[in-house]
């Protein structure tokens, strides 16, 4: 069950999640961007050193003036939804200043796209989220391309990046660090410019 919404117990605070899979035998995977971005977030911004609670790792900081959690459930992906559930519900964040990064086979790589709320397009992940939390949070797509038979899909997202993508995925990562203030704003459209800009997308 999701979270309550009751706007009397809501923070202004902001929830930036990564989906991932824990452990270093998935570290370099596609699946991992999610987690990847985090890490980068937490660097960039001076977070304090992640913490070990709430199902996952969890490390705040400010971002442009903004009180910002940034978490990596550690069960698997396919259950990333209760510990973002009870992190959410400890900290009051509504589901507006919930932000998801994962990602996304339909999209290139070196590529993403934002929105709010929509289906999970199969991503067990966002299966889970929207299971726990509800669906209209903001989401991060990151494109890591299809491998063209959805029978391979298991395996692929499981796979690392091929070297030849391997500057555009940093790429991505950096420049979704540094401008993720904007979603903090609201400003989805000033985000997509400034990293399409960015990295020649």
């Amino acid at each position: 069950m999701a979270f309550s919404h009751d706007k009397t117990l809501m923070t202004n605070n902001f929830l930036i999640i990564g989906l991932g899979n824990p452990g270093t035998g998935y570290a370099g995977n596609r699946h991992n961007v999610g987690f990847m971005v985090i890490d980068q977030i937490i660097s960039d911004y001076g977070f304090s050193k992640p913490s070990l609670k709430f199902g996952g790792a969890v490390a705040e900081g400010m971002i442009d003036g903004e009180k910002t959690y940034a978490f990596k459930p550690l069960g698997y992906m396919n259950i990333s939804g209760a510990p973002a559930n009870e992190i959410a519900k400890f900290y009051k964040i509504p589901l507006k200043n919930i932000i998801a990064i994962h990602d996304d086979l339909d999209i290139a790589p070196g590529k993403l796209k934002v929105k709010r709320g929509g289906g999970s397009g199969g991503h067990n992940g966002l299966k889970s989220l929207d299971s726990h939390i509800g669906v209209d949070y903001l989401r991060v797509r990151i494109g890591i391309g299809h491998p063209g038979d959805k029978d391979m899909v298991s395996d692929y997202v499981l796979s690392n990046f091929r070297k030849e993508e391997i500057t555009q995925i940093e790429s991505i990562i950096k420049e979704t660090s540094k401008h993720v203030g904007c979603l903090l704003k609201s400003d989805e459209a000033g985000f997509m410019n400034k990293v399409s800009l960015s990295v020649g997308t």
